[in-house]
This record gives structure tokens, sequence and C-alpha cells, in this order.
């Protein structure tokens, strides 16, 4: 069996210590060699050529956003970018993914425990190792023009589930939909903080409203929720409103918040009354539950291999006869507004 190389650069020795050590315990993996910062890193790249590296965004002499954009510009690699929990630590790994960044994990601390944040990593190094790198020149051009307002608004609920790749995925389709689009809620792996910045980035870019959730949020026309890092979000209902229920709870498929727990009680409150898209992402989280929505009555659709990052959510889903439709990126805004 191939090993994936890994490459770890991180300024503080304790990280380049417990990502050596995590990864040292899956048999996939092995870490060729660790850089202090870009200068000694760029020489490593050349001389040991791994196929995935961990960069941290914030490094003294030069920092991970101008180290980013000469090796996507001179020697284009999967990176899984490592940040801390701030606010700016999400702007900046925002700026990470425009450039070419294919994942983000928050920096080892006492948020989550060492275990956790170990099999997430593995996760988010094998997801690398397959990711098609995009070339942002060739990201999502066609038909950018959003889609004009729906004759007249749908009481439909729109739930999507993305992973690797997903944060521009998520953008090509929420900056297409129309100001009164059916309500969205969303399910993006990423970690506590960054979906917040997340959000806020897509709200600016969109015409429509998008926010981070909070719990008891209603799920409303125009409107778009993306399930906080770290937190489950399900969806429920009473009489005709939907609401979302922001709870904490074991890790799905490594994931919190996880596809599954939204799709699973998308299908069980909104049925027929639902559409639901599962995109780009490693693993088979969101399958499942797309399947239990298609057979409680819901239109579903999947992103179709070639304009995925990593072809493997919606694999799993189609694999499980859980797809009615499979669309390319650039037209499932389109797909949608049809199927509502």
């Amino acid at each position: 069996m191939n090993k994936i190389k890994v490459l770890i650069v991180d300024d503080s020795a304790v990280v380049r210590k417990i990502f050596s050590e995590e990864l040292s315990k899956y048999p996939d993996i092995e870490v060729i060699g660790v850089a202090p910062d870009p200068y000694v890193a760029r020489d490593k790249i050349v001389n040991l050529k791994p196929d995935v590296i961990t960069l941290d965004i914030e490094m003294p002499r030069m920092d991970g956003l101008t180290f980013l954009r000469k090796l996507m510009k001179y020697y284009p690699m999967p990176t899984v970018i490592v940040s801390s929990l701030t606010p700016q630590g999400g702007k900046l790994t925002l700026e990470a993914m425009d450039i070419g960044a294919v994942d983000v994990i928050a920096k080892p601390n006492s948020a989550y425990s060492v275990g956790d944040m170990s099999a997430q990593l593995a996760e988010k190094i094998r997801a690398a190792s397959r990711a098609r790198l995009i070339k942002r020149d060739e990201s999502v051009r066609a038909d950018t023009e959003p889609i004009r307002a729906l004759a007249q608004t749908s009481n439909k609920v729109i739930a999507i589930g993305s992973s690797t790749g997903g944060t521009e995925a998520l953008k090509a389709i929420l900056t297409k939909m129309p100001p009164n689009s059916p309500g969205i809620v969303m399910v993006q792996h990423m970690p506590a903080n960054f979906t917040t910045a997340f959000a806020a980035r897509l709200n600016d870019l969109s015409q429509i409203t998008v926010k981070e959730a909070q719990d008891n949020d209603s799920v409303t026309p125009g409107t778009a929720l993306l399930a906080p890092g770290n937190y489950h979000m399900i969806l429920r209902r009473s009489g005709a409103r939907y609401y979302v229920e922001i709870k904490t709870g074991p890790m799905v498929h490594h994931q919190r918040p996880a596809v599954d727990v939204l799709f699973k009680s998308t299908a069980k409150y909104a049925g027929a009354n639902a559409i639901g898209v599962i995109l780009t992402g490693m693993g088979s989280d969101g399958a499942e539950g797309l399947l239990e929505m298609k057979q409680a009555g819901a239109s579903t659709i999947a992103q179709d291999e070639k304009s995925c990052v990593v072809f493997g959510m919606p694999k799993e889903a189609i694999k499980l006869g859980a797809v009615d439709k499979v669309v390319s990126l650039e037209h499932i805004a389109a797909e949608i507004i049809k199927m509502v």
C-alpha cells in the first residue's frame, strides 16, 4: 500500500510533535518531514515531494497565505490549513480556501480531545490526497447570474450537505439563488468559528440572507442557515413553521456537524416537502440521510464527479440509490429551482 506522504509546516514545536505522533498511528499515512517556516518547507517540498502538506496560517518570516499563493502558482499541492479558533483565523482561512487550500483543521487546543482531532486530521489528509486541485480561473464561471425571483414563494425546504471543496460549491449555488428562494438549511464540515466567518462571507455575496444558525431559528424563504461548527443541526416543525435545533452530541462519521443528522431530521419533519442536495466531500456522511429523504418523498440531487473536488459523499449516495439527479455544480441552483 502506498502511504500518503505528509509534510507538516508549523512554527509551533508542540503542534509539529502532536501532529507527527498522532498521524504515525495510521498505517496509510507517513509524516516524511516537518518545517518550522515556509523557507524550510520550500526546500523540503522540492526534496521530499510530499502528497499533502498541513500549513499553519500565522507564521514568522513569511505568513502562510503568502507562501500558499507562491505554492499554488509554482508547485500546486493539496494543502490542509491549520488555523487558530479565532474570528481572525476564520477570515484568513477563507482567504486560504480562495487561494486553493482544500480543507481546514483547528489548532489542537482544549476545545476538543486529541483523539477527535487525530481522527479528523487523518480524514482531512486522506481527502486532500484525493482532491482534484481546481485552478481558480476554472472555478464555476458559467451562468453566474442569479436566477430571477420565483413567481411565487414556496414553503419547501432545501437541505444541503458538503465537505472537502464545499466552501466553493456552496458559494456557487447560494450566489445564484433568487431573493425569495425556499428556506435553506446547510451543513459544511468546518470547525467552530470558521462557520461564522464563512456564513458572513456568503451573506455578502448572495441575494438571500445567509447566517450561522442559532437554536430555534425559523427556516423562512430567502434565508439560508449554516450549521455552526462543532454542533449538530436538526430540522424541526411546529404547525406550519419549520425551525432548527442546535445541539451537541457524539460525532457522526467523525463529524460534528454531520450531514446525516440534518438529512435524517429533514426526512422526518419535511418529507416530500424537501429537496436534498449532496455536494463534494470525502467519506459517506449524508448518503443514508439522503436515502431517507428520498424514501420520504423528497427530490434529491448529487453533484457530478467532474465538478467535485472529492467525489466521495455524492458517490456513496448514488451507490445507495438515494439520488434522483446527478448534476454539475454550475447547474445545481437551476435544478433546485426547477424542482421547486
